[in-house]
């Protein structure tokens, strides 16, 4: 029941929460006998007239497929949602949309200038960056539809806008277009409002001349130079991207590898591949700030780590990839005492609860690796919890 989205083959891991919902729980029918027992669980769970079984607070690869578990399991469950569109930032601004320009990139460089040892002459490749994009955007079009149809399919109530718990068992909807809010009554309420990208001082983020991974997925035009601040997955990924359409990429980063903590002999492979490819790198360098200029472009001022004479760096478009931090703003954890970290992540238990009796949290608003198939993973796990079953415990 997943849309089926051909000409992203560069997409088979990292959406692997779209396969797993697949194969796990979206894509196949209850035998006869569970979906006996999944409707007299509905029965002797709320009605229409009574608090929600669960409210989610958050459509991203760990709030939706705890919100269609839930409607399977025959709870009645609700789904608040931010950004207009189910998936979160994986499928929306994330993996999905960057694995789209990845393979659309790939196969244009291939064809500029990876033919012509083989015999085929390609000199008038060109790139229609307006089809690209539209590519992209059809990608991400068609899985996040796909979602909003499995929600109709297991009856979970979806809400467009923003979630404010006002305390255990009410959580306020704040609608997206404006319009009365309404407060919806729950047993359980599971925050799954997932991460935003960190910002960096002194480095003001317009999405326009100095952007982050999203603005990155958005460019309306190849820009001739860009410079990428941080050399984690995602900058490396994006830089990437515009490296193969013809950008000259120099990306700067902190600390004395690439990757961040990925294993140290792969760091040093990574690093002579994208050398190797065209991308340039300015190693163990600090960013002091960065100023976009009236006349177009940006300047990125740098210094060495250890000290030494400052840089002045001239290029298009600067991207601010340093990371990402969880996202509870409006989130309302204020009202009822949850706890926070000095991290900005929610704190858990083993099996997900927060310090409020009948509030959980999952995927990257809490502990552990800013990963879909984490999120999915304990979405699926706290709705069979709440429904009296197993579940996972965390390790």
């Amino acid at each position: 029941e997943i849309p089926r989205v051909t000409g992203v083959q560069t997409c088979a891991l990292p959406i692997s929460h779209i396969a797993f919902a697949a194969k796990m729980m979206l894509g196949r029918r209850l035998p006869g006998a569970a979906r006996s027992v999944a409707v007299s669980a509905r029965r002797a769970l709320s009605t229409a007239a009574e608090p929600y079984d669960m409210i989610i607070i958050g459509g991203g690869p760990g709030g939706y497929p705890a919100a269609i578990k839930a409607g399977q399991l025959g709870m009645r469950v609700a789904c608040i949602e931010s950004r207009g569109r189910l998936g979160g930032t994986c499928l929306n601004v994330g993996c999905i949309p960057s694995k789209a320009l990845l393979h659309s990139s790939h196969l244009y460089e291939e064809a500029a200038d990876g033919w012509g040892p083989h015999g085929i002459s390609a000199d008038n490749v060109k790139m229609d960056l307006g089809k690209l994009m539209q590519h992209k955007e059809k990608t991400v079009g068609a899985l996040t539809t796909g979602i909003e149809g499995l929600f109709k399919k297991y009856k979970v109530d979806y809400f467009k806008g923003t979630g404010e718990i006002l305390k255990a068992g009410s959580v306020k909807v704040h609608p997206m277009e404006g319009g009365e809010a309404q407060t919806l009554d729950a047993k359980n309420i599971v925050i799954a409002t997932g991460s935003v990208p960190a910002s960096l001082g002194g480095v003001p983020v317009d999405e326009k001349t100095i952007v982050t991974s999203t603005g990155a997925l958005e460019l309306s035009s190849i820009p001739k130079k860009m410079v990428v601040v941080g050399g984690g997955v995602i900058g490396l990924e994006m830089g990437s991207v515009w490296r193969r359409l013809g950008t000259e990429v120099t990306v700067v980063e902190f600390m004395d590898n690439i990757g961040g903590p990925m294993d140290a002999e792969i760091s040093k492979s990574l690093l002579r591949i994208f050398k190797k490819q065209g991308m340039k790198f300015k190693m163990s360098t600090k960013v002091m700030s960065a100023a976009a200029k009236p006349e177009g472009g940006a300047t990125l001022t740098v210094e060495p780590v250890k000290g030494g004479a400052q840089e002045v760096i001239e290029a298009d478009i600067i991207l601010c990839s340093t990371g990402r931090v969880p996202f509870t703003e409006s989130l309302g954890l204020d009202n009822v005492g949850i706890k926070v970290n000095k991290r900005g992540q929610v704190e858990v238990d083993d099996h997900f609860a927060t310090n409020v009796p009948g509030i959980y949290a999952i995927g990257d608003v809490v502990r552990g690796a800013m990963l879909a198939h984490k999120a999915e993973e304990e979405g699926i796990a706290i709705t069979e919890q709440i429904a009296g079953k197993a579940g996972h415990v965390r390790s």
